[in-house]
């Protein structure tokens, strides 16, 4: 459905594939912006300093999706493809998984490093737990706090998160919404008389 998308909960446990002296390690974390990818590659580089290759492909966004594969230092397309292709298959989004690749001694060919790397994705994704989330959109509202009790009485009822609030001068709140049900909550609020709709986010 347009209106939902499939992601992981929590971060995976470390899997090992092991072929021909050389270790995969395998890792699959939920993200949700390339700054905290960036920063789980520098903790994995920390935490596997002695490796050969820190390979991973990552999936992000819900309606808009952008993948990215990264092979370091492997030939081309035999690592970032693989692992993408693990992601791609299972249809989730904002995911990362990487291979952390310690050299055997024996070289696996390109054939072989895709087997590996995508095996190696496999396992990691094996231990993830899938869920399907609801697209969300977010409306910010302005109103006085005489008007409190109606706007928490639409917010009971469609069962929203409230994202951001602030209370010291009038009531400002920011609401999380699935998309399925934006159009009838948006029009919920513009029927209040004093209740103002800031802007859709």
């Amino acid at each position: 459905m347009a209106d939902q998308y499939n992601t992981i909960t929590t971060k995976t446990p470390e899997s090992l594939y092991k072929v021909k002296g050389s270790k995969f390690f395998g890792y699959a974390y939920p993200v949700t912006n390339e700054d905290q990818i960036k920063e789980l590659l520098v903790n994995i580089k920390k935490q596997h300093p002695k490796a050969r290759h820190w390979c991973y492909a990552w999936s992000l966004g819900t309606e808009e999706v952008r993948t990215r594969a990264n092979d370091d230092g492997e030939p081309s397309n035999t690592a970032g493809q693989p692992i993408l292709r693990q992601i791609i298959s299972r249809n989730i989004t904002n995911v990362l998984v990487v291979s952390v690749r310690y050299f055997g001694g024996v070289k696996l060919g390109v054939g072989g490093l895709i087997s590996a790397y995508g095996e190696s994705a496999h396992l990691s994704l094996e231990e993830a737990k899938i869920i399907t989330k609801d697209l969300c959109l977010y409306l910010k509202l302005r109103f006085g706090y005489d008007l409190m009790n109606n706007a928490q009485r639409i917010i009971k009822q469609h069962q929203l998160t409230i994202s951001q609030q602030d209370l010291l001068e009038d009531c400002t709140l920011v609401l999380e919404i699935p998309k399925a049900k934006f159009e009838v909550v948006n029009k919920a609020f513009n029927d209040i008389y004093g209740i103002h709709i800031l802007k859709n986010i």
